[in-house]
């Protein structure tokens, strides 16, 4: 008898808890501002429409309510619900949607693992690659107001770097975050929390014999890398309202510069490929050629020839003054978050419109 007064008890507890959650919104804007893709995209603006639309700010409105959060924009809803476990994905332009729970995530993101180990495991003349990963946070003191709020600055650095075995030859794929901090945003506390317990939901699902740190990174390291993550993310202090990130290639082993340290090159350090070059070597190759040494250090690239060797040997001063040039910015963002509310928000947020159709969950999706 006790026993059903306790789980009676721990029940109404719950209930408790779910009811005093507030309700919380606010808006947030994305904008891709530079980097050699949106050059890249640009010089493909002539062919497609949504190309043309890449450098335009991307408004999305955050929803909270109890254990449910939706993301809307102008062509999408995404709707995650901690109670039934789902996450449900609305397409408004096509008007069709679908339901996938966090077990079927975790099938399709372990098919995805698997499939990359297999492609990998295919290409054996790729190189070997010895891979580190550094994370830094910075506070640097600077303060400035952004949308009417007091904020100071936290820069956050990432780069996973690599040293090709064969050749010695090093890069590093990198990320900086220039975050503008504020102190404190009424309501802020119930996104924390939502987080959190999404967090807590996905790694008991994801851990049904499943290694994300394998999935994620081939690599020993990221576990490490994981852990430094969290760590240097206990110095951050307060909410970003105001972010602009980098993402990119480098090859001296240093970081690439935030935002307020530095204005982007109007070439970035890499010169786009033309509309006419995209068509002749397709978006992938077109992509890796802007960036130096192929991407990252040349890695994935299949030996080369005697006489390729000799080319790049007498082309040696081209590529020193390459490396010499700094990094490579591949994309540059600016996300600005606003409005934020504590207002009751209306559960027709997290309804799918009627008369849209329901498909099936793509494989792909996760």
């Amino acid at each position: 008898m006790s026993r059903f007064r306790n789980i009676a008890v721990l029940s109404v507890a719950l209930s408790l808890s779910t009811a005093m959650w507030a309700d919380f919104s606010y808006q947030q804007s994305t904008q891709v501002t530079g980097g050699s893709l949106l050059q890249m995209v640009k010089s493909l603006g002539a062919f497609s429409s949504s190309a043309r639309k890449m450098g335009d700010p991307q408004l999305s409105t955050i929803y909270l309510k109890g254990n449910r959060m939706a993301t809307v924009t102008a062509e999408s809803i995404v709707i995650y619900d901690l109670d039934k476990e789902t996450v449900t994905h609305v397409d408004l332009q096509k008007q069709t949607w679908y339901t996938m729970t966090f077990e079927q995530m975790r099938q399709n993101m372990e098919k995805f693992r698997a499939k990359m180990e297999k492609h990998q495991a295919a290409k054996s003349d790729t190189p070997t690659a010895n891979v580190s990963f550094d994370v830094k946070v910075r506070n640097t003191g600077a303060k400035k107001t952004v949308s009417g709020l007091p904020t100071t600055e936290a820069i956050l650095s990432m780069a996973m770097n690599a040293v090709n075995t064969s050749t010695q030859q090093a890069g590093a794929m990198a990320i900086t975050n220039d975050m503008w901090m504020t102190p404190e945003i009424s309501g802020y506390s119930e996104l924390r929390a939502f987080q959190m317990r999404m967090a807590q939901k996905i790694a008991v699902n994801m851990g049904s014999g499943m290694d994300l740190s394998r999935m994620l990174v081939q690599n020993p390291g990221a576990v490490e890398a994981m852990a430094d993550l969290a760590k240097e993310m206990h110095k951050l202090k307060g909410i970003p309202v105001y972010q602009v990130m980098r993402m990119g290639t480098t090859t001296d082993g240093k970081p690439i510069p935030a935002a307020s340290e530095a204005p982007l090159p109007d070439n970035n350090g890499s010169q786009a490929p033309s509309g006419g070059e995209m068509a002749k070597k397709g978006a992938g190759s077109a992509l890796s050629s802007a960036l130096p040494f192929g991407g990252l250090g040349g890695f994935g690239r299949k030996k080369k020839t005697d006489d390729q060797a000799a080319n790049q040997d007498q082309g040696a001063n081209v590529a020193g003054k390459t490396q010499n040039a700094g990094p490579s910015i591949l994309m540059e963002t600016q996300t600005t978050s606003s409005s934020f509310s504590s207002a009751p928000v209306d559960t027709t947020h997290f309804d799918v419109p009627a008369g849209f159709k329901q498909i099936n969950v793509p494989d792909t999706a996760f």
